[in-house]
């Protein structure tokens, strides 16, 4: 395939310039914005951690796809703290165990892109990807019909894994 279809993703892409900007300031993050906003159920912030929080990610590559962050701006791990980096690796742990839990996944990716070339959305704000996975997951329809199937309600995932996340 020579090219990945994903129209669900086209809100995103075509977004704000801030998705776009490498070094953009934390007044543009997205993230940031809605940090600060305290309407964690409307922007689906799963959990805020000491130093870190997890989001569930609006335009998802697969069902129940979190985000895992630093409260903090920074782009790269080398500017976070030992104790962030610490408490992100333990999230990210965790975050795997509740993925096989609660949605029964089989396996998960867990990833981080850094800077635009790694192919960070938005490269200014360091965050990584958790994907849970099952066997069998893909199929012919991207390949054929250009199509990627997720078929799932966000809001009925964000309660399941608000409820798991609660427990760490």
């Amino acid at each position: 395939m020579q090219r990945m279809y994903a129209p669900w993703r086209s809100k995103y892409t075509t977004s704000t310039a801030h998705t776009k900007n490498e070094n953009a300031p934390k007044e543009e993050c997205t993230f940031c914005n809605r940090l600060k906003q305290k309407k964690d159920a409307q922007n689906f912030i799963i959990k805020r951690f000491k130093h870190n929080v997890v989001f569930l990610n609006r335009y998802p590559y697969n069902a129940g796809h979190i985000l895992v962050m630093p409260l903090t701006h920074h782009d790269s791990l080398d500017k976070l703290s030992p104790e962030v980096r610490a408490e992100m690796m333990e999230i990210l742990s965790q975050s795997a165990v509740i993925m096989k839990k609660t949605l029964e996944a089989h396996g998960a990716n867990i990833g981080l892109n850094l800077g635009k070339a790694g192919g960070a959305g938005i490269p200014s704000h360091l965050h990584f990807h958790v994907l849970p996975r099952w066997t069998g997951d893909t199929n012919f329809l991207p390949a054929l019909a250009e199509t990627k199937q997720v078929s799932f309600d966000l809001k009925t995932i964000y309660k399941e894994l608000k409820k798991a996340f609660a427990t760490i």
